[in-house]
């Protein structure tokens, strides 16, 4: 028993003494995660959207494609900052295209 109360004694101070540190998210990473979270959602509804148009249905569909274009542009928008934040020239070129893609996609309906 004593030997118990030992070693619990050992773990608390060991605990206490080096604590787990947590890494907070930089926000270089939270632009990031923003970036991939709502581009693979924009993408998703667009399969969605494409997969319901394949069985016929055109139900919400100019609302649907407005809400994933607003969603990819909020995506650039975050890989912009992202790329500010960690000091980098983003890839403009590539980012102008895919703005232009979006905006096309929210004024098409």
């Amino acid at each position: 028993m004593k030997i118990f109360v030992f070693v619990s004694f050992i773990v608390c101070l060991v605990t206490i003494i080096f604590p787990v540190e947590i890494f907070a998210d930089t926000a270089l990473d939270v632009y990031m995660n923003d970036f991939y979270s709502k581009s693979n959602e924009a993408s998703q509804i667009l399969k969605e959207i494409e997969n319901s148009l394949k069985e016929g249905s055109r139900k919400k569909v100019c609302s649907r494609q407005r809400e994933a274009a607003r969603l990819g542009l909020l995506a650039n928008k975050s890989l912009i900052k992202a790329f500010e934040i960690e000091g980098a020239n983003p890839p403009m070129q590539a980012i102008k295209a895919s703005q232009q893609r979006w905006e096309s996609i929210l004024n098409e309906c």
